[in-house]
C-alpha cells in the first residue's frame, strides 16, 4: 500500500507519521468508538459520556442523546466490524470494538439495563432507531445474527412499537423505510407501506443532476449525504426494487460532486444546517466505495486520497473531542453556537459514516491502488483535469 505522510496524524497516540491511509482511517474511528462502546458494554454509557447540548436546545429529553451516538456509531462502524478477525494490531481493535458492540445491542433494548435506550419517548427515536436498522442491514451476519433470541425479539418490539410515530414529509420518511426493511430482512412482519410510500415520496422529490429535494421545497444542505442517497440505495437494495440501478446512478453524480468540493487543502464547504455532522458529508462517496460502485470518473487512489485528506484534517489533532473523549459540539473543534436546536453531541457521531470503506480489506484496490491527486487539487495546481458534465 502506498504510504503517504501527514504530519499533523502523528498526534494520534501510537499512530506513526509513516501511517498508511488505512491505518490512519482506523486510528481515527477507534478513537471515536472506544469512548462509546466500552462504556455501554458495561451499562454505564449514561453514568459516563459527557454530555453536550446545543445552547439553543429545543427541551426534548436529553436522553436522546445516548441512542443518537449509539446508533449512528454502528451505522458507520458495522462495514468494518463485518470483516473476519486477523492477527493484526487492526484486527484487534476491529475485535474488541465488536465484542463491546454486542454487548451493548443487549443493553440498548434491556428495561433493566441502566443504558436502556430512549425507546418509548419523543420523536426522535425513529431517526436513530433507523441508524441501528441500519448498522444491522450492514452487517447483519456478524452484528445481528450472533444476538440471543431474547435481545433479537426485544429490538423487533422496539422497532415496530415506533408505528406510533407519524414522520413528517421529509428525509424521514426514509427513517420509517429503514426500520421496516430490516424488519423485512429478519424476517418480522413489516409494514410494507411505510417502505413504498417512503419509495414514491423520494421519487417525487428528484429534482436533477443527482439531487434530491429534502420534502417538497428543496433546501442547499447535506441531507443528501447524511440520509437520502445512502437509505434510499440501500433500502432499494434490500428489498430487490426495480430502482436500484436508477437510484445508484444518482448517487454517482452525487459522488462525483462530493469530490469536486473538496478542496486542495482537504477541506469542504461549510453550509446548510447540521454541519456539525462533520465528516457524514462523504457518506456517498464512503458507500459507493465500500460497494465497489465508484463511477470510471472516480478511480479508487483519488478518492482514498481525497477523503484522508479530509480526515486529517478533521481528526489529526484530537481537537474534535472533549474531556472526556466523547465528541464535541462544532464543527472543527469545540464550536457549540453552530449547533441547530436539536443537536447533542451524540448527533455528532454520524461522522463515523465517512468509514464504511474500512469494510473492504486491506488488500482491496480502494486500498491498493496508488494515491491520486484529486480533481480541485489538480485544477488549482495547473494539472489536467476531466471536466464536469451533468448527469
Amino acid at each position: 500500500m502506498k504510504k503517504i505522510v501527514l504530519l499533523a496524524f502523528s498526534l494520534f497516540a501510537g499512530v506513526s507519521a509513516q501511517a498508511t491511509d488505512r491505518e490512519l482511517w482506523c486510528d481515527a474511528l477507534y478513537r471515536m468508538a472506544a469512548p462509546v462502546l466500552s462504556t455501554m458494554s458495561e451499562g454505564k454509557l449514561q453514568q459516563r459520556m459527557l454530555v453536550e447540548l446545543s445552547p439553543t436546545w429545543d427541551g426534548r429529553d436529553k436522553r436522546v442523546t445516548y441512542m443518537e451516538a449509539f446508533g449512528r456509531l454502528m451505522a458507520g462502524l458495522a462495514p468494518w466490524l463485518a470483516l473476519p478477525d486477523d492477527a493484526t494490531p487492526e484486527g484487534a481493535q476491529r475485535k474488541q470494538l465488536r465484542e463491546w458492540a454486542l454487548k451493548s445491542y443487549a443493553h440498548a433494548v434491556n428495561p433493566d439495563s441502566p443504558d436502556y435506550l430512549l425507546w418509548r419517548k419523543e420523536g426522535q427515536p425513529l431517526v436513530d432507531a433507523a441508524f441501528i436498522a441500519s448498522s444491522f442491514l450492514r452487517g447483519y451476519d456478524q452484528l445481528w445474527m450472533p444476538l440471543d433470541a431474547v435481545t433479537k425479539a426485544r429490538f423487533v418490539e422496539e422497532f415496530k412499537q415506533l408505528r406510533r410515530i407519524d414522520p413528517p414529509y421529509n428525509n424521514w420518511l426514509l427513517f420509517s423505510a429503514t426500520v421496516e426493511t430490516f424488519l423485512k430482512k429478519a424476517g418480522a412482519d413489516a409494514d410494507n407501506y411505510r417502505i413504498s410510500s417512503a419509495f414514491h415520496k423520494i421519487e417525487e422529490w428528484y429534482v436533477g443532476d443527482g439531487w434530491y429535494a429534502d420534502g417538497e421545497h428543496f433546501a442547499f444542505d447535506y441531507y443528501n449525504s447524511f440520509v437520502i442517497h445512502p437509505m434510499y440505495v440501500e433500502c432499494l437494495e434490500a428489498v430487490k426494487d426495480r430502482r436500484h440501478g436508477e437510484a445508484v446512478k444518482r448517487m454517482q453524480r452525487f459522488g462525483m460532486i462530493l469530490e469536486r468540493l473538496i478542496s486542495p487543502e482537504g477541506t469542504f464547504p461549510v453550509f446548510g444546517r447540521s454541519i456539525t455532522y462533520r465528516s457524514g458529508v462523504l457518506q456517498p462517496l464512503a458507500l459507493l466505495a465500500w460497494k465497489e460502485l465508484l463511477p470510471e470518473e472516480l478511480p479508487a487512489g483519488q478518492v482514498r486520497a481525497a477523503m484522508t485528506a479530509v480526515i486529517g484534517r478533521m481528526f489529526a489533532s484530537g481537537q474534535n473531542f472533549n474531556a472526556a473523549g466523547y465528541l464535541t459540539l462544532g464543527f472543527n473543534g469545540s464550536q457549540p453556537n453552530i449547533s441547530d436546536r436539536y443537536t447533542n453531541n451524540g448527533s455528532l457521531y454520524l461522522a463515523s459514516l465517512a468509514f464504511l470503506p474500512l469494510g473492504l480489506a486491506a488488500d482491496h484496490p480502494f486500498w491498493t491502488s496508488p494515491a491520486e491527486a484529486w480533481t480541485s487539487k489538480k485544477a488549482w495546481g495547473g494539472e489536467a483535469f476531466p471536466r464536469d458534465h451533468a448527469y
